[in-house]
């Protein structure tokens, strides 16, 4: 997985946004946040800069502030409302999805727009807090991911 700067964001690949908006989460990326485990995901909004989303889980999110937030939301965080339905927590929008065996989600092309995703974007996976799995689609980062042909892509 390559930083790509000294003291920098680490990288898992980039993942193309097909026609459908399916979204391929990388092997190591599913490995290390441990979503072989977890088929219902929370996608979660990405920060004003780097824009996106994050993929999490309700064990990853278990002991944070997030989670304290979304508990508010019962439907959203028992999965009881319909799959990639936007629901405002504290102003943000906040949805769930089935991560497939194989890795990937599809989010409605709706829900992407809500994120400032289009089909055919690069979405740069990068190693986020801990509690998300970032995708995202602006920003220093990915300018600088720009000049690094060594990324691999999905």
């Amino acid at each position: 997985m390559p930083q790509l700067v000294k003291g920098g964001k680490h990288v898992f690949a980039w993942s193309k946004v097909n026609e459908r908006g399916k979204i391929i989460v990388p092997p190591e990326a599913l490995e290390e946040y441990g979503f072989k485990d977890d088929n219902k995901c929370i996608l979660i909004p990405g920060s004003k800069r780097s824009g996106g989303f994050g993929l999490t889980s309700k064990r990853l999110l278990k002991n944070s502030p997030i989670y304290t937030n979304l508990e508010k939301k019962t439907q959203l965080i028992n999965f009881e409302i319909p799959e990639c339905k936007l629901i405002a927590v504290n102003k943000k929008n906040y949805c769930w999805l089935t991560l497939e065996n194989d890795g990937s989600f599809i989010i409605p092309l709706a829900t992407l727009k809500y994120y400032g995703v289009e089909p055919k974007d690069n979405l740069l996976v990068v190693r986020g807090s801990g509690l998300a799995l970032g995708f995202i689609i602006k920003g220093p980062i990915i300018e600088e991911a720009k000049a690094h042909p060594e990324i691999e892509k999905f």
